[in-house]
This record gives structure tokens, sequence and C-alpha cells, in this order.
């Protein structure tokens, strides 16, 4: 990995709103933590400079470690529902694989961190968990779609 590769995912973490990221692939393990104003980089690991890198696409995933916030719902129909929201920018998938089944269906009950979705940013897979318990009502995105920072992925029943 280049080190104009590891800044330009510095400046997309920072503008992500994520408060940290981990990245490991076989020959090194970067940590990238955002503040307030400030962003720091731990990289524990590196390979020799001469070492062939595999590609970000072949990389195992990542997760970021921000949960997502869960927010009460403005309108009265649903101001019972808790929303779990997208941590992160980046593509909404239902399914860890094509082939695989959905994490969650509507009517599947969820505790605090099962994982909901999976939102890609630059090639890194963030798992999303929920920070509620309770039982799925809705989902606010299809499947393959952009999400935003903040935006609402699902409705969850919390009684």
């Amino acid at each position: 990995m280049e080190l104009k590769d590891i800044q330009n995912l510095i400046k997309f973490v920072a503008k992500s709103g994520a408060s940290e990221v981990k990245l490991e692939m076989e020959d090194i393990k970067i940590t990238i933590k955002t503040g307030s104003e400030k962003t720091e980089t731990t990289i524990l690991q590196q390979a020799p400079m001469g070492m062939q890198q595999i590609p970000m696409a072949a990389a195992a995933p990542a997760s970021a470690t921000e949960a997502p916030s869960a927010a009460p719902v403005a309108t009265d129909e649903t101001s019972k529902y808790i929303e779990i929201t997208s941590p992160i920018i980046g593509t909404f998938y239902r399914k860890p694989s094509p082939d695989k089944p959905v994490f969650v269906e509507v009517g599947d009950t969820v505790s605090e961190d099962t994982v909901v979705c999976i939102v890609e940013a630059m090639k890194l897979f963030n798992e999303i968990e929920s920070e509620v318990s309770g039982r799925i009502v809705k989902v606010l995105v299809e499947h393959g779609t952009p999400v935003e920072f903040g935006q609402p992925l699902y409705l969850v029943d919390p009684s």
C-alpha cells in the first residue's frame, strides 16, 4: 500500500464521519481514529517495500467500530420505532455476498450487536450492528443503493 493510498484513506475516513476504522490485510494493519479536529493513524505492521501488495478488493472485510446511532423517528405513525442509521457514506448491502441470505428480514428479532447489513466504502466492507434490541419493522433502503452518513436503514420496534 502506497503512502498516497493511506493518505486518501485518511481523508475519506475523516469525511465519512466514522470515529475509527481498522484495515487488516496479510502484511499490514492500519487503524485510523478521527476526532473533532485531529485524525490519528497508526500503522501496526508494514511489509517491506519490495513485497507485492494484495489488491484492496481482495482484502478481508474491515469493520467500522463506530456503531450506528439509534434515534426516534419523527412521524406520529412510527414514533414508537427506533431507527438504525448508517454510520458512514457508502453502498448498502443486505447480504454478505450475492449467494447468501440477507442478514435480517422484516419480523426478525435483533439484539444489540446483531449484524444487520454491510456498508461498503472504498472497497472496505463495514458490518453495521444494531444498537437496540427489538423486532425489525421495516427496511428503509434497497439492496445495492448508496447511503449517506446518518441515513435511516431500518425501523426497529423495541417493545
